[in-house]
């Protein structure tokens, strides 16, 4: 079975001087582009706009501080000195010379990371939340079985060419922060009647031209049925997956054209044979991944001076209203470090900031980092007498801005910027945004606010399920942007609302601003977020508000 942690990487070696191969033959002539395109997208490199790409895996978001240390190299000696977090909690490195990059990958496979299945149609990154392991509302830590998942995905000699990409996400949360009704499998961790950890399946979500929720096609599948109940799943919809058109490619798409009873059928057909041949060796290791994600040994002591440096510090304890989550423990909370600070590239981060986090893990975090899929890093058990020097770190280095959640903590692709595939720019438009209602001091009072941007049809922004959605399109050579309304990733999914026509780029602050504007009057309370604000009243004031000409 296949493991890529620090002391089984041999393989990973293996692959880098394969690829390694490939590209002197690249280079040399011997193989075109095009030959050179399948092997390349095996080992995450892309071709973007203006350079080759490389998309490394983090698994399930959760990184050391060695990891974050070798990104950091990786960022500085190899590209321009920064890397990109991306929505599936990976980081992603856009100007690599192609001849440098099985270097790259011999760097990562030191430390047991690498690039394999993060393009191509495979199973990619499992991802799950941020705080997991930490989350005082989490029935268990999902970690254990997102590791297990990983372990089995990759390299998984059936599912190498599967129709189209698939995603799979874990959630442990009661609150689902991985997003699991927007993945071609959702696995939610649950508890039954009895008292039994199982989860709830759902199949058939997804975002891109025709994004879809998925559904429930499992309401409780035992722990010991993971693996071959979703590989179940997938050898169902990798016989049945439609290959004649890729934008029907997807498993949402083979269940909405056949229907979920249909699908259902197929897939516990196909787990009684799947799991005939599942000898407990799954277990064995899941059993083993546990005490590997054992909970670190909690300090018990008293929180120190943290509410009076609360009470004297206005900036510290705006901080902390803003960028601190619920622990389980007591004593401790999660930060959330946010990388859209004001004039920032969101999701961008230095070759410096990754030192530093890394740095600040070991001192304050039992050495423990996550990638969220919003862009940002967590430092997930952070006891409270240590926030305040936490925070001052982080502030000398710009890496204390107090808005995550807020208005201006904007999930955006890199759009036209860097990607080929992209039809308008999403870095400006985040940025304006974010200038502007900084500008108006607005942030505190707007409160929990979800904006995503996409800069094509593909939704690599998740901008269907903003609370405000844009989506850059091209117009007659000119960048026009779409609005939706409405959608929401987490406690109540929801595919956002297409407002209407779009607007050029110069009249989407403004169009923003009308929205907000209208909330900020609609709301009973200050309490009163904007989603459930639009829950309340409908989306017809806020198109009004969009469109002034048209009311």
């Amino acid at each position: 079975m296949f493991d890529a942690r620090p002391q089984h990487n041999e393989y990973l070696r293996h692959r880098s001087a394969q690829f390694r191969q490939q590209v002197e033959r690249r280079l040399n002539g011997s193989l075109t582009e095009d030959e050179f395109r399948p092997l390349r997208l095996m080992n995450g490199v892309y071709l973007q706009l203006h350079a080759y790409m490389l998309r490394v895996a983090i698994p399930y978001g959760t990184i050391s501080p060695d990891q974050m240390r070798t990104l950091a190299l990786l960022a500085s000696k190899w590209d321009k000195g920064y890397g990109h977090w991306t929505t599936r909690q990976n980081i992603q490195f856009n100007w690599p010379k192609l001849v440098d990059i099985p270097d790259m990958l011999d760097a990562l496979a030191d430390v047991g990371l690498h690039a394999i299945q993060t393009s191509g149609n495979t199973i990619r990154n499992v991802t799950t939340d941020a705080f997991a392991g930490a989350a005082a509302d989490e029935v268990t830590d999902p970690r254990p079985y997102a590791e297990l998942l990983r372990q089995w995905s990759t390299d998984h000699g059936e599912f190498q060419f599967l129709p189209r990409k698939f995603k799979i996400a874990i959630s442990g949360g009661k609150t689902d922060r991985a997003v699991i009704a927007a993945h071609d499998i959702g696995l939610r961790l649950v508890s039954n009647d009895r008292g039994e950890l199982g989860f709830q399946v759902w199949i058939g979500g997804g975002l891109g031209r025709t994004p879809l929720l998925g559904k429930v096609v499992r309401e409780f599948l035992p722990v010991a049925d993971l693996l071959p109940y979703v590989e179940a799943i997938i050898s169902t919809y990798n016989l049945a997956g439609r290959r004649d058109n890729k934008y029907k490619a997807r498993i949402k798409i083979t269940v909405a054209e056949r229907g979920l009873d249909v699908m259902r059928e197929e897939i516990e057909a196909e787990f009684l044979n799947r799991r005939a041949v599942f000898t407990g060796v799954d277990q064995s290791l899941l059993a083993e991944l546990k005490n590997v994600y054992a909970e670190p040994e909690f300090r018990v002591e008293a929180e120190g001076e943290y509410e009076a440096l609360r009470a004297a510090n206005p900036a510290f304890r705006s901080w902390t209203d803003t960028n601190l989550s619920a622990h389980r423990a007591p004593g401790y909370a999660s930060v959330t470090v946010t990388f859209k600070a004001p004039g920032q590239t969101p999701g961008d981060a230095s070759a410096e900031q990754m030192l530093l986090l890394a740095d600040l893990a070991e001192r304050y975090g039992h050495s423990d980092l996550r990638i969220a899929h919003d862009q940002n890093v967590v430092l997930p058990h952070v006891h409270k007498s240590d926030l305040f020097a936490l925070y001052g770190e982080l502030k000398a280095a710009g890496l204390a801005t107090a808005n995550a959640g807020l208005i201006s903590d904007i999930i955006a692709c890199p759009g036209m910027d860097y990607c080929a595939l992209a039809t308008a720019r999403s870095f400006p438009i985040a940025q304006d945004i974010a200038d502007h209602f900084r500008a108006r001091e607005l942030e505190d009072e707007i409160g929990k606010f979800n904006i995503r941007i996409s800069g094509c049809i593909n939704a690599c922004g998740h901008h269907h399920l903003g609370h405000i959605g844009i989506l850059g399109l091209d117009r007659a050579g000119v960048e026009n942007y779409q609005i939706t309304l409405g959608g929401d990733g987490y406690e109540i999914p929801a595919i956002g609302e297409r407002a209407g026509a779009g607007f050029p780029a110069e009249e989407v602050v403004p169009a923003i601003d009308r929205v907000v504007d209208a909330y900020l009057e609609l709301r009973e309370t200050p309490d009163e977020r904007f989603i459930d604000t639009y829950r309340r009243v409908g989306v017809a004031p806020f198109k009004a508000a969009l469109y002034p000409a048209n009311a």
